[in-house]
């Protein structure tokens, strides 16, 4: 005989349908992704539209908290209902695409075990806790360009990429990266794992298609992790836009990172050109 608890479990996946969901969305005009009180969020517009279309409550779960103005591609999050949809997976996408927002696109839908995210376990899939890493990149330029602005960020000082690099080898492994949280981030723990951190030249598609003026002014900078804390990335953007301008040298990130002092850190950088790209499972 099964335990109380594991049949209860068991009853409640038979109950319960289990979907997953993976969208984009951009994030000027939105209030972050986690449902707040009088804020427009994406997690608050995808609740209300799948309320809508199941004619009942959901509450979804997402891949992880995304700050204001941040934007996100092929985001995941999941959510359970105790009806099945009884709609052709096309009639859902255009649905639910008509009732969101414009900055918010729903690209698929499937039942849980269906489209290749990967259980733990006994455990059902969870967007944020099934999650391997995190993938970031933020985009800037130096130059003025009418194209760029709102999704990357105008930095006119001159970089010394090198150098941004090498302080980015820095942050590769496992650190408590307090000096670059939020002040009451409200974390249990800031110890995160970097697997990833590089600076790279690219050519946006108004260069590389209608043949806008490049002077390699275009840089981005990619980071991926098995969790970030709030604020992160812009703090660690900022950081290293300050070792590109020489205001500190490479090597000072490892004892900014040993500090664990926020305000030894540098600015955080706006979070309009700043993307989750991509979670791993």
């Amino acid at each position: 005989m099964l335990p109380l608890q594991k049949l209860c479990i068991s009853l409640h996946k038979i109950e319960n349908m289990h979907y997953i969901l993976t969208l984009s969305y951009r994030g000027a005009g939105l209030s972050g992704w986690q449902v707040q009180n009088n804020a427009v969020t994406v997690q608050g517009e995808l609740d209300r539209a799948l309320g809508i279309l199941f004619r009942t409550p959901v509450q979804t779960t997402g891949a992880g908290r995304t700050d204001t103005g941040v934007n996100a591609v092929n985001y995941v999050c999941d959510f359970e209902t105790p009806e099945p949809l009884h709609l052709t997976k096309q009639d859902f996408l255009y649905k639910i695409n008509a009732i969101t927002r414009k900055e918010i696109v729903v690209h698929d839908i499937c039942a849980e075990g269906e489209c290749g995210f990967m259980t733990s376990g006994e455990y059902p899939f969870n967007s944020r806790f099934s999650a391997k890493s995190r993938v970031y990149r933020y985009f800037l330029h130096s130059a003025k360009d009418p194209f760029a602005e709102g999704f990357s960020w105008r930095c006119p000082w001159p970089l010394d990429v090198d150098q941004m690099n090498r302080a980015a080898t820095l942050l590769l492994g496992e650190h408590d990266f307090s000096c670059f949280e939020k002040v009451g981030g409200g974390n249990a723990t800031s110890v995160c794992n970097v697997l990833r951190a590089e600076w790279a030249r690219y050519a946006p598609g108004h260069v590389a298609q209608l043949g806008f003026p490049d002077d390699g002014n275009y840089l981005v900078f990619t980071i991926e992790a098995n969790r970030f804390l709030r604020n992160m990335v812009r703090a660690i953007v900022g950081t290293l836009v300050d070792v590109g301008r020489g205001r500190r040298s490479a090597d000072s990130v490892a004892s900014l990172i040993a500090s664990g002092k926020r305000s030894d850190a540098g600015e955080s950088v706006p979070g309009t050109a700043l993307f989750l790209s991509k979670i791993i499972y």
